[in-house]
């Protein structure tokens, strides 16, 4: 290893030196005895109520605060619906009362529960509602499908021939924490046997596959242990959302890490006899690209703080802090495993110490020396296509998610929703709420009950100066029709003169929620294009080069979104996307995509540095290929996983970052960046002094060497 300077040797021995391997074994038990069982906890803090994903500044945010002076802030309506289309007689109505004074001693029910109120049909009211407020406390999420179920049990679902159906804020909220339960081990489960799989098929050993698995599981314990004492004690923002995205996360660039370094050290096994020695060479080269790789993520995600969405700004650190903990498994814990293990775990193919490495004689070679053929034709036809693709984003609907939308499935509290839709105005039990000054109550509530859409406004409720107002609306607030209608609301009780009036709601919660969602896009892409741009410059030493690798992934971003657009409109059938959605898309991929590109690139530099761009491109691709390939199946298969879930936000999500990962390991390293290389030649390093390297052979001795001994 006299190549490497000793400072970098020093560095790269520790994990996996004679000694340092079981020093770094031993810490990482450690770590796992002291975190592991925390892990487990991650859910007793998860905050998945709607409100507390809000900005402290928004509107629907302020209103809750004043409510608070009204009734609890954790207080969540629930809307029992009875529906008989033969009408209900009296004897169903009686006993319609007897549940509404049954639901009014449920634990959690602190104020007058509403109802019943018959539908407006005769001779016989087709249907009835009661509104069921529910005190759910801190740790109502848990609570709600115990609650949601007692109610259930109370109505008798099915009997008498009248169908009963628990919906409203409280009912979407008790089947979203059902879809959430047992996320953990669903998603688990299912990315662990996509990650086995791919394992297998790229590793070929029945053996090799275990190492890689343990060190992921390693890494996702302790991540979660450490999200937990931050929620826990730092008030950081944890809801399923975001620790499902944590496990397909670590799992998914986990083992890509582990795939980039299993794949250099079999490399330096065939050329070193002493296993450490390969190990800390391979640690050595692949090791920049590993941390540079891991660092572009984590920044990338770390950007998500500046977010004014709780939830955004809470998904950042618990990205961030799962990327570093498998980014740092990878780098230390993993060596260390296959330099105790020793060469036997490759079996049956193990990489003798001077065997022949046929990784340049492969499919990426072949690809590699197609695309030298005609570089410019390539990347000219390829920026064609995908930019033909792109063109479907402007068939991207992200105005957000109906309560019916948000799920895959039809939950009962959809059910109930339609037939609440069919006999009351739909915006029934799901009020736009008003306060404002006491004083100025009859003028609000007059400008209030003016607005168009609303169908009703009750008495005002006043209490120490404040008076508060609910009104009924004939569209749900989860339409863009009830969103114009708050909208309007606000508009008019903002001009009462000294009123200090303010509207909130459902429907004010979703509006702030996607206006939120603006804000945040506009401000963080450009953010995560400056972060990416300044590691890749510092990476590659070239200002070119990242800006064209940047315009790739971007160009990728943008035919994800159109192929997204296509498949939700004419193939799974969903109505619409979350307004979050294209910006975690690109949080996703640019740095995920970007990834890609590090290690191919930092392989063709310093493939360059030794025979000139143009063959350390082919030998970077060549070699690289496989490897890269594999780590975007995985990281895609585990993604995907996300669609097992019946939320279509995460299920959207899954599909998106599927498909984008492997238009960029496919297309756009193996084609676009190729392409685009060997085009520009020695000058894709400007301003470094690389630029001036020329080829070391003539053009045509070139293209003959590339085709036979080099890059294969």
């Amino acid at each position: 290893m006299d190549e490497i300077p000793s400072g970098a040797r020093r560095a790269a021995r520790l994990p996996c030196g004679r000694v340092g391997k079981w020093v770094v074994l031993v810490l990482w038990l450690g770590a796992l005895a002291a975190l592991g069982p925390l892990s487990g906890k991650l859910t007793d803090v998860q905050d998945n109520q709607a409100s507390s994903w809000l900005p402290e500044s928004a509107e629907s945010t302020e209103v809750l605060r004043v409510l608070e002076g009204f009734r609890s802030s954790d207080e969540v309506p629930a809307i029992v619906v009875y529906d008989r289309p033969e009408g209900l007689r009296q004897a169903d109505l009686a006993r319609i009362a007897d549940d509404t004074r049954a639901f009014a001693g449920l634990d959690g029910v602190d104020r007058r529960v509403a109802g019943p109120i018959p539908s407006g049909e005769r001779p016989l009211p087709e249907a009835a509602q009661v509104v069921v407020p529910l005190d759910i406390g801190e740790d109502g999420w848990d609570r709600l499908p115990g609650l949601i179920d007692e109610m259930r049990r109370i109505a008798g679902d099915g009997a008498d021939e009248v169908s009963v159906h628990v919906t409203g804020p409280a009912g979407f909220g008790g089947d979203s924490a059902e879809a959430f339960e047992g996320i953990d081990s669903t998603l688990l489960y299912a990315a662990l046997a996509v990650v086995v799989t791919m394992l297998l098929l790229t590793y070929r050993s029945p053996s090799l596959w275990v190492l890689p698995v343990l060190v992921v599981g390693s890494a996702l314990a302790v991540a979660q242990g450490v999200v937990y004492l931050l929620a826990r004690y730092a008030d950081l923002t944890v809801n399923g959302q975001s620790a499902g995205i944590l496990l397909v996360l670590v799992f998914g660039a986990g083992t890509d890490y582990a795939l980039l370094l299993v794949a250099r050290y079999r490399e330096e096994l065939r050329r070193h006899s002493d296993r450490h020695e390969a190990m800390a060479y391979a640690l050595h080269r692949a090791g920049p690209a590993i941390w540079a790789s891991g660092a572009t993520v984590a920044i990338s995600m770390l950007c998500l703080l500046f977010a004014d969405l709780n939830s955004t700004a809470g998904l950042g650190p618990v990205a961030a802090i799962g990327i570093g903990i498998a980014l740092l498994a990878m780098v230390t814990l993993l060596p260390a495993l296959l330099t105790i293990t020793g060469r036997w775990v490759f079996w049956p193919v193990r990489p003798a110490f001077g065997s022949a490495d046929r990784t340049e004689r492969g499919l990426w070679a072949r690809i590699g020396r197609t695309v030298a053929r005609g570089p410019r034709v390539a990347w000219a036809v390829t920026a064609v296509v995908l930019g033909v693709l792109a063109l479907g984003t402007l068939t991207l609907k992200a105005d957000g998610l109906t309560n019916a939308g948000s799920f895959t499935e039809t939950p009962d509290s959809v059910v109930g929703e339609r037939v609440l839709a069919e006999h009351f105005p739909a915006g029934a039990g799901q009020p736009i709420q008003v306060v404002s000054n006491a004083g100025q109550a009859g003028q609000v509530r007059e400008a209030f009950a003016g607005v168009p859409g609303v169908v009703s406004v009750g008495q005002p409720e006043v209490r120490d100066g404040i008076a508060y107002l609910e009104g009924t609306t004939e569209a749900a607030p989860d339409t863009q029709e009830g969103l114009a209608t708050l909208v309007n609301v606000r508009d008019a009780v903002h001009a009462v003169p000294d009123a200090g009036a303010l509207a909130g709601g459902q429907a004010a919660l979703l509006y702030d929620t996607a206006q939120a969602n603006t804000h945040d896009r506009n401000l963080i892409i450009p953010l995560v294009l400056v972060v990416v741009f300044c590691i890749l410059a510092v990476l590659l030493r070239s200002l070119l080069a990242p800006l064209v690798l940047i315009a790739t992934v971007v160009l990728s971003f943008f035919a994800t979104l159109g192929i997204s657009a296509f498949f939700f409109n004419n193939v799974f059938g969903f109505e619409n996307a979350d307004p979050s959605f294209p910006l975690f898309v690109f949080v996703f991929l640019v740095a995920l995509g970007i990834d890609y590109n590090i290690f191919l690139m930092t392989r063709v530099r310093e493939e360059a540095s030794r025979d000139g761009t143009r063959r350390g491109m082919l030998t970077g691709l060549a070699t690289t290929g496989g490897v890269i390939t594999s780590a975007g199946l995985v990281l895609a298969g585990t993604f995907a996983v996300l669609g097992t879930l019946p939320l279509t936000f995460l299920a959207e999500l899954g599909f998106a970052v599927a498909v984008g990962v492997l238009i960029d390991t496919m297309i756009v390293r193996g084609v676009l960046v190729c392409a685009l290389t060997l085009d520009i030649g020695r000058w894709i390093w400007w301003p470094d002094r690389l630029m001036h390297k020329r080829d070391e052979q003539p053009r045509a001795t070139r293209l003959q060497a590339s085709g036979s001994a080099a890059p294969g």
